[in-house]
């Protein structure tokens, strides 16, 4: 079978298994993304999340001698929750981005690449594959963009004509030499406005990240958010979607093409308060299919207390003492302290007095005299309206 009609079948099968767009590239090294990741790494905008072998990200030979092509598929999912709940004062919740609304994408799009492979193979025997999702070495966005799925925007998300930046995507280096598919020629022209959304700043400048100041890097860390991105996050607990939310080249698009996707409210959008106290079992039985879940409950548990402080919820004052009393992890704890204090409460001043005099650990008595620090400056605020 020439490889012409065997690129073209593929194309058709790919259709027919919940791949909404494929594209054809060569396994050439990527010489430009080489040089962009030398400066990356030079300024320390890498999260660490990567593969750190430049030569692995840009070089396919390097995974597979044999490579002659890449296979780059995009699967969209959907920007907004059907049914969305109500974020109220007794019951305030927090959110999920979109790209972890779901089932874990990691595995829907690894067994459309197995079957993939399965659907070449049969016809090729001589076929050698490798396929990755997100955490493989090579870059996706690159990838993609090489294949003329989409290009990468001033946010850095693939922009596909189709789908805007609502996709997946994921990759299959081949020893099969496919045609390659042109390149897209658009581009976000004079636009910036997720330069200008971005609350942290992490767009340094349209299409570069510096990753360690991104919500999206930020929500996953397991460590204290430092001061300055607490008040930034809102109620975000996984993720960050901003800036692709403000992307002209996104505006209507939502696309539930895909069952696995469809997002379930209450996990999407969970109540805050009982993720405080919420054990592993409960945490992996709640939240262990979706994306969002991976680092585990100890980052999801920092941010719904920074989300309670950043409602100012005082309903939540009661629970988040016992957890700055009890919970055995220092940043948990701490978190706790300073958003008693945000909070404003008259019970926090107390509980974190109290608290001062039994701590142990230095980081958790620094958040309490946050915490502290602010209960002291609304009082005199407040004793100032007083004249």
């Amino acid at each position: 079978m020439s490889l012409d009609k065997l690129k073209q079948e593929i194309i058709e099968y790919s259709r027919t298994i919940g791949i909404d767009k494929i594209g054809f590239t060569t396994a050439d090294p990527f010489v430009e993304l080489k040089e962009r990741l030398r400066d990356q790494q030079a300024l320390n905008y890498q999260s660490g999340f990567e593969e750190p072998d430049i030569e692995k990200r840009t070089n396919p030979k390097m995974l597979m001698p044999e490579a002659k092509s890449i296979i780059a598929i995009a699967v969209a999912y959907p920007s907004r929750i059907k049914n969305k709940p109500k974020n109220e004062k007794h019951n305030r919740r927090g959110l999920f981005a979109s790209a972890s609304w779901g089932m874990d994408y990691h595995h829907v799009l690894r067994d459309r690449l197995t079957k993939l492979e399965a659907f070449i193979k049969k016809r090729e025997p001589t076929a050698i594959m490798t396929s990755m999702v997100d955490t493989g070495e090579l870059s996706d966005r690159a990838v993609a963009e090489r294949a003329g799925l989409g290009y990468v925007g001033k946010n850095c998300a693939l922009i596909t004509k189709e789908f805007g930046s609502y996709v997946y995507l994921g990759e299959m280096i081949t020893n099969l030499p496919f045609p390659s598919d042109e390149p897209v020629t658009d581009s976000c022209g004079s636009c910036n406005k997720c330069v200008e959304a971005c609350p942290t700043g992490a767009l340094v400048q349209g299409g570069q990240l510096d990753s360690t100041k991104c919500l999206a890097f930020l929500t996953q860390t397991k460590g204290f958010l430092p001061d300055e991105y607490r008040d930034k996050l809102g109620n975000r607990l996984y993720g960050m979607d901003k800036c692709q939310i403000v992307c002209p080249k996104n505006k209507t698009l939502d696309f539930h093409h895909h069952p696995e996707f469809e997002p379930d409210p209450d996990i999407a959008m969970p109540p805050l308060k009982p993720l405080l106290k919420m054990s592993n079992r409960e945490f992996k039985e709640k939240f262990g299919s979706i994306a969002g879940s991976w680092r585990g409950k100890k980052p999801i548990q920092r941010n719904a207390i920074l989300a309670l402080a950043h409602f100012k919820d005082t309903t939540a004052v009661d629970e988040l003492i016992e957890v700055m009393e009890s919970d055995p992890r220092p940043v948990i704890r701490g978190t706790a302290a300073w958003a008693l204090g945000k909070i404003g409460d008259p019970k926090a001043e107390t509980a974190l007095k109290k608290k001062k005099m039994e701590e142990k650990d230095k980081e958790v008595l620094k958040e309490i005299d946050k915490g502290l620090s602010m209960l002291k400056n609304k009082q005199n605020k407040e004793s100032q309206w007083v004249f």
